[in-house]
């Protein structure tokens, strides 16, 4: 019975490879398919896991006709071998965030896609960033929203543009622009041909419609409740093409839309009474862990979109 581990203190660099293997193992589901990611035969998997174990003085998982597991105390090791290396990552960053010259990786979320203005916009905000910290790992990604909350507040994002309609405690958030959100219709809905005045609000409020999905302001909210709310689509990509489908109506920002509108594909019902404010916002922690970082983004981008 294994009483006491004889893995060194402090963990040797040898104890983190085979640590880093473990990990391997466990996340690849097996000693096969972790050898053919790490490049090494399934025979040398077997030794390091012996060595591990014997190292430890415990038995980490289980092989054989019923396939790969863990034990209960594989579990706990695997748990504490994630918690150990995420240490060591934040590690890394707070040193490279010490020096004079910023360097490591440079993390931006978005949680919907920019039209092509902001685009361009977004364009500016790369090339700022590429001139004045060029040691810079850019990393520009998408995500949900709830996704994007909790990787600022685990110091895995340094900033993210997503609406603010509402916030949370431990997240800043700087209004970046405002702009019209309109209802609209694709040319295959017979919305399409008719006259604002020949749809009356009983009519629309029949007509098969798009919640965008999350949480919207008050007016937004108000011009929902008139709504058939029969579909949901968060993105503005995959809304258009349910508005272009012909089968819902929506609402959709007339910058995302103008090229379709300039076609005659889509339509916007109701202009004046039919629309509310889309908002979104550059939202950061509160208390960041890589604080020039998170200035050198709200810098650029307040230049950028002249805040």
């Amino acid at each position: 019975m294994y009483k006491h581990s004889i893995i060194p203190k402090p963990v040797s660099e040898y104890d983190l490879r085979l640590l880093r293997i473990f990990i391997s193992v466990v996340e690849h589901g097996g000693f096969s398919s972790a050898a053919n990611a790490l490049g090494i035969t399934r025979s040398t998997i077997s030794v390091h896991m012996s060595n591990l174990e014997t190292r430890m003085k415990l038995k980490l998982c289980l092989r054989g006709r019923g396939g790969f597991s863990l034990t209960e105390d594989g579990q706990a090791v695997y748990q504490a071998v994630l918690d150990l290396f995420a240490t060591m990552d934040d590690f890394s960053l707070l040193i490279d965030s010490l020096g004079s010259e910023l360097s490591g990786e440079l993390i931006i979320l978005c949680a919907d896609q920019l039209d092509e203005s902001k685009q361009h916009k977004m364009a500016q905000v790369i090339k700022k960033i590429n001139d004045a910290s060029p040691n810079l790992h850019l990393v520009l990604d998408g995500d949900s929203i709830s996704n994007i909350e909790k990787a600022l507040l685990k110091d895995k994002a340094h900033i993210a543009l997503f609406p603010s309609y509402q916030q949370i405690e431990g997240l800043q958030y700087q209004p970046l622009f405002s702009e019209s959100i309109y209802l609209c219709c694709g040319k295959q809905h017979p919305f399409f041909n008719q006259v604002d005045t020949a749809i009356s609000e009983e009519i629309l409020g029949q007509a098969a419609a798009i919640h965008p999905g999350i949480n919207i302001d008050l007016a937004g909210k108000q011009q929902l409740e008139k709504l058939n709310l029969s579909a949901k689509s968060y993105q503005f990509d995959t809304r258009k093409a349910m508005i272009l489908s012909g089968c819902y109506i929506g609402f959709m920002q007339q910058s995302f839309i103008q090229a379709e509108l300039n076609r005659g594909e889509i339509r916007i019902i109701k202009p004046n009474s039919h629309h509310y404010q889309f908002r979104l916002s550059l939202v950061s922690k509160k208390t960041p862990r890589e604080v020039k970082k998170v200035e050198l983004l709200t810098n650029v981008f307040s230049q950028v979109f002249e805040l």
